[in-house]
């Protein structure tokens, strides 16, 4: 589904399968996909869990950050 504006994601009834249903940024999982083909050096990503990486990947598609601003609590 493509808007004229930027959200992280959509609350709506899939055309597909009639069920009612969030669904992500295109942008925001291609982002997710890419770091989890090829994980950041400096962050023990597979200790995150997928809201954590959805929410990482969100941040730098929606919000302009760098997987460099990105560090693991005690680190």
């Amino acid at each position: 589904m493509t808007r004229d504006f930027d959200v992280s994601h959509l609350s709506v009834t899939c055309p597909n399968c009639d069920e009612f249903s969030r669904f992500v940024n295109g942008r925001v999982i291609e982002q997710f996909e890419s770091l989890e083909s090829s994980p950041p050096d400096h962050l023990d990503w597979e200790a995150l869990d997928r809201t954590e990486k959805l929410l990482i990947s969100e941040r730098i598609v929606r919000q302009g950050h760098s997987i460099e601003d990105f560090e693991m609590d005690g680190e």
